[in-house]
């Protein structure tokens, strides 16, 4: 027999396809947002940068991991002593009141972290007919 058979080679690899379009959602972050839409959003590419998150139910994740308002000044406040460059990303429900966010923004910049993302979601295109 001098014939290579393939069949199952396309069999592993299907599978791996249809596991790797399972867990590539869960790659992502773990918090589900309902993000405000903006034209102007674009991911960015950024060496140093942490991410605090602002739920629905008003609940602070510092880097995905739930932190009370304490705790979140103090993670700043470490973030920023390792790099005053550090970017903040602020990740915001928007149906979080505009007050909560502001208390936010102001622990970032107590810390010293001044620059601060605020990151959106891409408005989607109406589908054409």
């Amino acid at each position: 027999m001098s014939e290579i058979n393939v069949t199952p080679l396309v069999d592993v690899m299907l599978v791996l396809v249809v596991i790797f379009i399972i867990t590539a959602p869960l790659l992502a972050s773990s918090i589900r947002l309902d993000l405000p839409k903006s034209d102007a959003a674009q991911p960015g590419e950024l060496p140093s940068f942490v991410t605090v998150v602002v739920d629905k139910a008003g609940q602070l994740f510092f880097d995905d991991k739930p932190v009370t308002s304490a705790e979140l000044a103090q993670a700043l406040q470490g973030a920023a002593k390792a790099n005053p460059a550090t970017e903040v990303q602020l990740r915001a429900d928007q149906s979080v009141p505009y007050g909560q966010v502001v208390e936010v923004m102001g622990e970032a910049q107590k810390a010293g972290l001044n620059r601060i993302g605020f990151v959106a979601e891409a408005p989607q295109a109406p589908a054409s007919r």
